[in-house]
């Protein structure tokens, strides 16, 4: 599976599961990551981070013309 190389935040889709009154996870498709945590905020917070942290991980293109 290739990653994604798209730098705008909103191409990655973050999916939230709830079992039970304390058991969250929440999963980005597109990086096939999952957080697991208590809360809703909890994970839907950790994983906006951590696709904010990939994308600022992605090689940095010049778009300057010359």
């Amino acid at each position: 599976m290739n990653k994604p190389t798209s730098t705008n935040p909103t191409d990655y889709e973050v999916l939230i599961r709830r079992r039970g009154e304390t058991d969250y996870a929440s999963y980005c498709p597109q990086l096939a990551h999952m957080i697991k945590g208590q809360a809703h905020e909890e994970v839907e917070d950790a994983m906006k981070a951590y696709v904010l942290a990939y994308i600022a991980s992605l090689p940095q293109v010049d778009v300057s013309s010359n």
